[in-house]
């Protein structure tokens, strides 16, 4: 059984290093980037910027192929199609990945950074690079964490302390994290792809979300959710991803040059994110019919406090190191 299972391996590896060696043969390896926002979200620009990078520097050696909204893969059937080489390149929030891995659940737990910059020095530490190498057993291999930024709650009625939303349905990614947040509210969290999010607020189906500043905004979510709560209560990050057995089977001088321009676009795409966030707070403050809700400490506590028992509910699947890596990083703000 475990010949047959090398043998099985090995034989898609040889296929996939004879697909990419036949498109390099003929000048040019084909890269299919899909994901599911807008061109001008952080995420967008980092797609555009990789492709206008890798063709200025690599030039015919290398095409790129973006499809931005959902338009080759959703939510649904992308890591599916990364897993059969139908698509080269994704960026799935991190929440998606709860299926091959329980330790990148981490980045779901609520409260448990105290901003983006917490986030940032965990991704780079030793704990934080290791889960980018955490799917490979299953044709998945992280090249790059991608902030989008820190989450907050919009919702049909004003959310100031933690029983406003009880009684509400709030949309959510795939993710049990996220399930037993919104449960410890007494909320009902329901999934849905975020290409219907907006359908589904307008219509009633759900109440609520959770998302960035960037993506209220580049999907006008704000406009059929009058009360957006500042809570930064979690993160919105991004993996971006490969099929391992098209990525390494790429020839080394060629792989080498674009993980360089990952790490480029990964530099700009974080800043970016950071300054789109704090752009579209402001447009959104400034929008007819929202209202921007600022928390006190009193009752930013009250929300911790109310969502924190969530973290001992996952602390044995998660992984107590990778917990206390991430709770460290707090308390010690220094890069």
């Amino acid at each position: 059984m475990f010949k047959s299972i090398c043998a099985i391996a090995a034989g898609s590896l040889l296929l996939a290093s004879a697909t990419v060696q036949a498109a390099s043969d003929k000048g040019t390896i084909v890269i299919k980037f899909a994901h599911v926002v807008a061109d001008s979200t952080p995420k967008g620009q980092g797609a555009l910027l990789f492709k206008k990078l890798t063709e200025e520097r690599l030039g015919d050696k290398v095409k790129v192929e973006i499809y931005p909204n959902s338009t080759l893969y959703g939510d649904a059937n992308e890591l599916e199609a990364l897993s059969n080489n139908e698509v080269q390149l994704l960026a799935p929030s991190l929440a998606k990945f709860e299926k091959y891995t329980k330790q990148l659940q981490v980045f779901d737990l609520p409260f448990l950074f105290d901003d983006l910059a917490a986030v940032n020095r965990f991704q780079k530490r030793a704990k934080g690079r290791q889960l980018l190498r955490s799917m490979e057993d299953h044709n998945i291999v992280g090249l790059a964490y991608w902030h989008n930024g820190m989450k907050q709650l919009s919702a049909t009625k004003a959310l100031r302390v933690p029983s406003d939303a009880a009684g509400l349905k709030f949309r959510i990614q795939p993710s049990t994290v996220l399930e037993a947040q919104f449960n410890s509210l007494g909320a009902t969290p329901l999934v849905l792809p975020f290409a219907d999010v907006f359908d589904a607020l307008k219509s009633g189906k759900v109440q609520g979300a959770e998302n960035p500043w960037s993506n209220i905004y580049s999907k006008q979510l704000h406009s059929v959710q009058p009360f957006i709560t500042e809570t930064n209560h979690g993160v919105l990050d991004y993996m971006l991803v490969s099929n391992p057995r098209f990525w390494y089977a790429i020839p080394h001088q060629i792989r080498m040059q674009l993980e360089g321009i990952i790490d480029e676009v990964t530099f700009e795409v974080n800043r970016q994110a950071e300054a789109a966030n704090q752009a579209d707070r402001e447009r959104i403050a400034a929008a007819a019919g929202t209202q921007v809700i600022a928390l006190n400490d009193e009752q930013r506590n009250a929300w911790r406090n109310a969502m924190q028992p969530v973290w001992q509910q996952f602390e044995g699947v998660i992984g107590a190191d990778v917990m206390k890596a991430a709770q460290t990083v707090n308390r010690n703000k220094s890069n």
